[in-house]
């Protein structure tokens, strides 16, 4: 199982998004689901930098990529502040662009995106994201 740990710094979305795509490129997938896989690990791993390391400097996530029968996960685990991702309410797309909640549109595309979004911290290890998209 592929797993790669990056310096969770904003200059190496670039890596995170490839390395999805090479092991989504390996394994079949259409350029579009390659794409829909890429914005949801630059959205998630984005997130994880932001928020989960706010002024941490030198901190590192893990991101594991590959096949489970036909879908690909993506898992993320970090060790910074918890995400209650239940929390988030759904942004009302609906709304004039200046009545809008800031935050919580980065959630709402992962989730759009890919088929599973599944989160769980405790404190012994840490954050981890699984995010799923079948083939199709």
């Amino acid at each position: 199982m592929p797993s790669v740990t990056f310096p969770a710094r904003f200059d190496f979305l670039d890596e995170i998004r490839e390395f999805v795509a090479d092991v989504a490129r390996a394994n079949s997938f259409t350029d579009k689901d390659i794409y829909s896989l890429q914005l949801a690990a630059d959205e998630a791993a984005s997130n994880i930098i932001e928020h989960a390391y706010e002024g941490v400097t030198n901190a590192t996530f893990d991101v594991t990529c590959a096949m489970q029968s036909d879908a690909l996960v993506i898992t993320m685990r970090d060790t910074g502040k918890p995400f209650d991702v239940s929390k988030v309410k759904q942004p009302d797309l609906k709304a004039d662009l200046s009545e809008r909640q800031i935050g919580g549109l980065g959630v709402y595309l992962i989730r759009k995106l890919m088929d599973e979004v599944h989160y769980e911290s405790n404190s012994r290890t840490g954050n981890l994201l699984t995010m799923i998209k079948r083939k199709g």
